[in-house]
């Protein structure tokens, strides 16, 4: 068996990540594995919910990078992972874990995927998702308040407190560091030629 393609997905929250880890899944049966860095929001059960309601998880602090890192290399290497379950109605990991299999490609995505170094020189292929802040927010409040039983209030509030100055410091400064960058303006079709001829020449010599 070949080596495995590592491929990040990074940008803002709400730009269309999972949406585009979706549609290269749906594109490549069997061969996709899809790992989420959200659920290596770090474990505070020490805190009760009113004082994790007010951890900035929008920061890198907010994560575990190092499991995170191990996980990924374990995959990498043909490995499965207990990936843990985050949950966002009590802001806490869960007791439950997800079993991951390796697969020929990997796709990882998260809002600070290209923040740390160590993440960012182990991806094969780092996509960003370029998508304006309004789309974004609007976004973020419908998944936000159907998903997640936040309300109106609380999802502006933490869009103002932590999300946007948080893109702004961390995120969007990692595009830089992007092989591809992918445009939504949430109107017209994404073109994913890029991203679909890279996958198609890395399976050909599988």
């Amino acid at each position: 068996m070949s080596k495995t393609l590592i491929i990040g997905i990074a940008g803002g929250s709400g730009s269309g990540k999972t949406t585009l880890a979706n549609t290269i899944n749906k594109k490549y049966p069997g061969k996709i594995q899809i790992i989420n860095f959200d659920d290596y929001y770090k474990s505070n059960d020490e805190l009760p919910l009113d004082e994790r309601k007010k951890i900035n998880y929008d920061s890198p602090e907010a994560f575990d990078s190092d499991l995170f890192f191990n996980d990924l290399f374990k995959l990498k290497n043909f490995e499965s992972v207990k990936c843990p379950q985050y949950d966002y109605k009590i802001h806490n990991r869960t007791d439950n874990y997800k079993l991951i299999e390796s697969k020929p490609i990997i796709i990882a995505d998260g809002i600070l995927l290209f923040y740390d170094k160590r993440l960012r020189d182990f991806f094969d292929l780092k996509i960003y998702v370029d998508t304006p802040a309004d789309i974004r927010l609007l976004r973020r409040i419908d998944r936000d308040m159907n998903n997640r039983a936040r309300t109106l209030k609380s999802v502006l509030t933490q869009y103002l407190e932590t999300v946007k100055p948080m893109h702004e410091k961390y995120v969007e400064p990692c595009k830089k560091y992007a092989d591809v960058i992918i445009n939504d303006d949430g109107c017209s079709e994404v073109d994913l030629s890029q991203v679909f001829n890279k996958i198609d020449d890395f399976l050909k010599n599988f």
